[in-house]
């Protein structure tokens, strides 16, 4: 009987670890990519103090994208507002989206320094348990 308890015991911990960890991909997904009030002229104030870079590194990111939009809307991507996308959801209706471009290459955080361009765009995204936690990229589409 001691042994099924601890094995209970072990997946239940194991179960809010996963939570935890999704939960944390999810936040860092915010930071990194949602911003309601986004401008293409926001980029450097917006994305050092978020101490975004390349992960686990100082480096800058190449370009970075912000959805501008609730955290609400982009998470129904995941659920009925989104549709299948190989391995990832892409939204049913275009999102607006601001895409910061790198300018000083090789800079390293806080020195980064970028351009950023307004873009209206389908967005691809991963969810993990009904959460957004990877911006994969924006889809042109072409009305017929």
């Amino acid at each position: 009987m001691k042994i099924p308890l601890a094995c209970l015991l072990l997946l239940f911990s194991s179960a809010i670890c996963q939570g935890q960890t999704v939960g944390d991909r999810y936040q860092k997904f915010i930071n990194q990519h949602i911003n309601g009030g986004m401008s293409q002229t926001r980029c450097d104030a917006v994305i050092s103090p978020r101490g975004i870079s390349k992960t686990d590194s100082s480096e800058c990111k190449e370009t970075n994208t912000f959805i501008r939009a609730t955290t609400n809307l982009v998470k129904q991507i995941c659920g009925s507002a989104g549709e299948p996308y190989g391995q990832m959801k892409k939204s049913l209706q275009p999102f607006d989206v601001v895409v910061c471009t790198l300018r000083n290459q090789g800079a390293r955080h806080p020195h980064c320094q970028y351009r950023g361009t307004s873009r209206t765009r389908i967005i691809a995204i991963r969810c993990e348990q009904g959460f957004p936690v990877h911006y994969d990229g924006d889809i042109v589409v072409f009305d017929d």
